[in-house]
């Protein structure tokens, strides 16, 4: 008997879900020892050619494919939260198996949707919530599971990466590289959730709630955009041998788990700073196979689509041999979160202000009031009786920092602050 399938969307992804089982169906079903069958798609709009074809009903009524008992697993392709969060549940009470590329929903519900899936002795997957195409969330649960991750490091926004990567190698500003990518479609008309951090923000839950096996909920993730780089910036990254990316950080140590997005100075020998344009990469460390990285496409029809359609091979793998169905939440610890200020991590400060004796004298003494003192400096003259100072930490407090700067604002020979960004890599 062949496993049923019920796609809920046939949008970008889920038309890349039945090109892939279409297209690659002799290989599925040698590899998983079962057939496939699309029993039934729900869409909302019915008449749209969506360049897909098939034997399958396709339908605008939701309880044809919930409720359907021949279904064994829905897949939701819908995004948002409502009404996948409540179609999802639906299916679980009517004994389906789960799959959803749905970041947002895992993130903000995934708690109540993998206990729902656990009392319903199903399976909830979700290796395309994160990522795209990088087998990442099958890696941390199943090929690292023996060890113990203290990093996760990931690029795990194309839109951001895309700009930033334009800025570096063209020299061009961040409002006309935001505007191309809205053109060539790797930006929304309103980019806030990439451009601010928050898709990267939600996939980091995700990601750190399954590394280090403690619930990471999207409020507790610190969460910084990339409006405020400049290509002046990036100049000043490159003179330090080092490039700007917008990274989710997630570490665990002394018991304590950080979790931040935010623009990171990055040196260009590290394995992240090569990743360019819109593509992903995840770096992790783990206590016995040290370094790791996964790279690949963080979006698109096919990618997606090939994450989803593991998830439902090896959930099929399962109802087949009639496995009993894994605990889907992994998160047996509950772990404290580290406060901001408690960061510890070196700063590129970039300030104008009048050229004249002491200024820099001063500047130092400020901040080694609050125990900070500089790895480097850069000094270059802007105008007539005026520079720009680049100044760079040893690692310090976040906390420090803040107090420090504090003081620097009242300087009076200080005219802005152009740009505060953090090191990542003890830099």
């Amino acid at each position: 008997m062949p496993i049923k399938i019920g796609i809920l969307g046939l949008g970008t992804v889920g038309c890349g879900v039945v090109q892939v089982l279409q297209q690659n169906a002799l290989e599925i079903q040698t590899r998983s020892h079962c057939e496939f069958e699309i029993k039934g798609i729900l869409d909302r709009d019915l008449h749209s050619e969506r360049g897909v074809t098939g034997d399958f009903l396709l339908t605008d009524q939701p309880n044809e494919i919930l409720q359907d008992p021949e279904i064994d697993i829905i897949v939701e392709v819908m995004g948002g939260i409502e009404p996948a969060r409540t179609f999802i549940l639906e299916a679980l009470q009517h004994g389906k198996h789960v799959v959803t590329a749905n970041k947002d929903l895992i993130a903000l519900h995934g708690h109540e949707l993998l206990d729902a899936a656990d009392k319903a002795g199903k399976e909830l997957c979700f290796e395309a919530s994160v990522g795209g195409g990088i087998p990442i969330i099958a890696a941390l649960k199943e090929s690292l599971a023996a060890n113990r991750i203290t990093d996760v490091i990931g690029i795990i926004n194309g839109t951001t990466n895309y700009i930033l990567t334009a800025m570096a190698e063209q020299g061009r500003e961040y409002a006309e590289v935001l505007a191309e990518a809205q053109k060539l479609g790797y930006a929304e008309a309103n980019p806030s959730a990439d451009v601010d951090g928050l898709d990267a923000a939600r996939k980091l839950a995700i990601l750190a709630s399954i590394a280090f096996n403690s619930r990471v909920a999207l409020k507790d993730v610190f969460v910084e955009g990339i409006s405020k780089i400049t290509r002046e910036d990036l100049a000043y990254a490159a003179e330090l041998g080092c490039t700007i990316k917008l990274l989710a950080i997630a570490k665990h140590q002394d018991e304590e788990i950080e979790v931040r997005v935010h623009p990171a100075i990055l040196p260009n020998d590290h394995p992240l700073a090569s990743v360019n344009g819109v593509f992903n990469a995840i770096y992790v460390v783990g206590d016995a196979v040290g370094e790791t990285m996964f790279y690949g496409r963080g979006a698109g029809s096919l990618p997606t689509g090939s994450a989803i359609v593991s998830d439902i091979m090896r959930i099929a793998r399962n109802i087949q041999s009639s496995s009993k169905s894994p605990l889907n939440c992994s998160c047996y610890l509950d772990l404290p979160i580290k406060a901001t200020s408690d960061f510890h991590t070196a700063f590129y400060i970039r300030l104008l202000v009048k050229d004249e004796p002491r200024v820099l004298a001063t500047l130092a003494q400020l901040f080694a009031e609050a125990n900070i003192s500089f790895a480097s400096i850069i000094q270059k003259p802007r105008g007539e009786h005026q520079a720009e100072i680049v100044l760079v930490t040893h690692p310090c407090r976040e906390g420090s920092l803040q107090e420090a700067l504090a003081s620097v604002k009242a300087y009076s020979k200080v005219h802005n602050i152009h740009n505060v960004i953090r090191f990542e890599n003890g830099q």
